[in-house]
């Protein structure tokens, strides 16, 4: 799962679902302009390719390599033959979904109403959440087009954080020095989100 790598584009019949290992996993709404925004990130608490087992089979969605890693991929027929059978895949599954939805909703909040350093605090412990280590591989165009923001907007969020020793960033790699700071400041989006995962999902969120 290389960095930027597009595992489905908007409409496209989806064939797989991925559960992403050590990879993070951004699910991207691109409009007719080419002008996108992240509406939710996947990393090992989750799956990408709901639509799948919903009966949609297709989404408006793209999905795209944040943070490259490993995943596993399953075949979207087995996956949704499993779901029939209405055992514990399912109910874990819907729970998923529904933590899903709260996080995509939170984002369309936070990204109408908060500024770009408090959704740039966010975004960066979204993806703590789901990596191993401070340490995150990413350039401020692209984290502008997750966000749907300028790039301006980031480097000069970015350097304020870096200049309250919160983050180092250099070369498109970001490392969070200060994380209790940084959830100091972040918007409540963060905790709203992460408490709705943790009551869903208790066996799968990292603390």
């Amino acid at each position: 799962m290389k960095l930027g790598h597009v595992l489905y584009e908007s409409g496209i019949a989806l064939q797989h679902i991925y559960f992403p290992a050590d990879c993070i996993v951004s699910l991207l709404y691109v409009m007719e302009n080419g002008a996108s925004a992240e509406i939710a990130v996947v990393g090992n608490e989750g799956m990408v390719g709901v639509s799948l087992f919903m009966g949609g089979e297709t989404t408006p969605s793209r999905a795209v390599v944040q943070s490259a890693g490993h995943a596993y991929r399953l075949k979207g027929e087995l996956l949704k033959a499993e779901f029939g059978r209405s055992g514990a895949t399912q109910h874990l599954l819907l729970r998923y979904t529904q933590a899903l939805l709260t996080q995509m909703a939170q984002t369309a909040v936070c990204n109408r109403h908060h500024t770009v350093e408090q959704q740039l605090c966010r975004w960066l412990l979204l993806s703590l959440d789901r990596l191993s280590d401070n340490n995150l591989t990413m350039t401020q165009e692209l984290i502008a087009n997750m966000l749907g923001v300028r790039r301006e907007g980031v480097t000069e969020a970015a350097g304020r954080l870096q200049a309250s020793g919160l983050i180092s960033y250099s070369r498109g790699k970001i490392t969070v020095l200060d994380r209790p700071r940084l959830e100091r400041k972040v918007c409540e989006c963060y905790a709203v989100v992460k408490k709705e995962s943790d009551r869903l999902l208790p066996d799968t969120m990292a603390s």
